[in-house]
C-alpha cells in the first residue's frame, strides 16, 4: 500500500503529540467542505437504486450524460488497466512524474514511461495510453484544454487512450474536458473528495464512452455506492450557490497560502486553489520541524518537496504562520 496524506494517527504516535492537537494540512482536501444534510432513514434500510437523481445531478454538474458513479475514483484507477487493455499483455503507458502515485501503481504491469511536462508531446508517438492528473498532483501543472484535445486526437487516431484524472479541477472548471466525454479513446475521472471535501463519502465518477463504462460496471459489480452516499452526493452536486461561493473562497485562500510561504522564505510555490507545492532540498528536515510543532504537511522525496493544504479557519492560519515564521527565524531552511 502506498502512503497518502491524512495519516494523523501515525504522526501522533511518532511525535508524541495527541491526535486532537494536530493541524493536518497534508491532504489537499477542502477543509470547509460541503455540509452533509441529514440522511432519511430509508437510505439506510434499503439497497441503493440508480434512479434516485444522482446521475441526473452529476450530468448537470459535469455537462455530460456519459458517466458512471462509483465508490471514489480510486476504484476506477485500479480497474481501468484491465478494462482498457484486456487483450494486451504489456501496453505502453506514458505518465507524468511526479504525479499521484496510485496511477503508476495500478499500471505497474504495463511498460511505463515517466516524463516531465516537456516530454509529453514527443512521447505521444510511442505510447498506447497517456495518463495525466489535471491540474497535476502535487505540482499543480496544467495544460490548455486545446492541447489536451490535440493529444487525445493523436492517440485516438491509432486506437490509444487519454486518461485524465480531474480530482482537483473543480476550482477551475474551464480546464475540464468533461463536456467531451464519450469520445473514443477518452476517459475522465472525477471525485467529490477534494473540492466538495467529502472524501469519507467515497463518491467518484468515470466519464467515458459506454463500452468503458460497461466494462467498469462489470468489473466492479453492483451497489458500488451506498444509499446514504448517493443522497448526500446528489445534494452537493445540485447546490450551485455553495459551489460558486466556495470557488471564490478557495481562490482567495490559495493565493493567501502562496503569499505566506513566500514571505516565510520557502520561495515560490506551484499548485492550485487547494494546495501549494514547494521544492526544497531540505524538505525532510522542514517536514520534521513542522511535525514537532504538530503541523502535518505532505512530504515528497523525488524531488524533495512539501505540499501544504489549506487551513480551515483563522486560528489554523495563525498557527501555520507562527510555525513557518519560527522555521524562518531559526534558519532551518537551506535555500535552493
Amino acid at each position: 500500500m502506498l502512503e497518502h496524506g491524512g495519516r494523523r494517527r501515525e504522526a501522533a504516535a511518532r511525535f508524541g503529540i495527541a491526535l486532537a492537537d494536530w493541524l493536518d494540512l497534508s491532504t489537499g482536501i477542502n477543509p470547509r467542505g460541503y455540509p452533509p444534510p441529514a440522511v432519511p432513514s430509508e437510505h439506510w434500510l434499503r439497497l441503493p437504486e440508480e434512479d434516485d437523481g444522482l446521475e441526473a445531478a452529476a450530468a448537470a454538474y459535469y455537462d455530460s450524460t456519459e458517466l458512471l458513479a462509483l465508490a471514489g475514483s480510486q476504484a476506477a484507477i485500479q480497474a481501468l488497466p484491465r478494462v482498457l487493455f484486456p487483450a494486451t499483455k504489456r501496453p505502453r503507458i506514458g505518465i507524468l512524474a511526479p504525479s499521484y502515485a496510485e496511477h503508476a501503481r495500478a499500471w505497474r504491469t504495463a511498460e511505463l514511461s515517466a516524463f516531465g511536462p516537456a516530454g509529453i508531446d514527443e512521447a505521444i508517438a510511442h505510447v498506447d495510453g497517456l495518463l495525466l492528473v489535471h491540474p497535476n498532483n502535487p505540482t499543480g501543472h496544467r495544460w490548455p484544454p486545446a492541447q489536451l484535445l490535440a493529444w487525445h486526437e493523436r492517440l485516438a487516431a491509432r486506437g490509444g487512450w487519454l486518461v485524465i484524472d480531474e480530482a482537483f479541477v473543480d476550482t477551475t472548471p474551464e480546464l475540464s474536458l468533461a463536456a467531451h466525454a464519450g469520445a473514443p479513446g477518452l476517459v475522465i475521472l472525477r471525485s467529490l473528495g477534494k473540492f466538495f471535501g467529502l472524501a469519507g463519502l467515497r463518491v467518484g465518477f468515470v466519464l467515458a464512452a459506454r463500452p468503458v463504462r460497461d466494462g467498469l460496471r462489470e468489473a466492479l459489480g453492483p451497489w458500488t455506492l451506498s444509499g446514504p452516499s448517493r443522497f448526500v452526493a446528489t445534494r452537493a452536486l445540485l447546490d450551485t450557490g455553495w459551489q460558486r461561493e466556495t470557488r471564490a473562497r478557495l481562490e482567495a485562500e490559495g493565493k493567501r497560502l502562496e503569499r505566506l510561504l513566500l514571505e516565510c522564505g520557502l520561495g515560490r510555490s506551484t499548485g492550485c486553489s487547494l494546495f501549494r507545492y514547494v521544492e526544497c532540498s531540505d524538505a525532510l528536515e522542514l517536514h520534521r520541524a513542522l511535525a514537532q510543532q504538530g503541523i502535518l504537511v505532505r512530504l515528497f522525496d523525488r524531488p524533495a518537496a512539501l505540499r501544504f493544504g489549506l487551513p480551515a479557519d483563522e486560528r489554523e492560519w495563525t498557527r501555520l504562520a507562527a510555525g513557518l515564521h519560527a522555521l524562518a527565524r531559526n534558519r532551518i531552511r537551506i535555500p535552493t
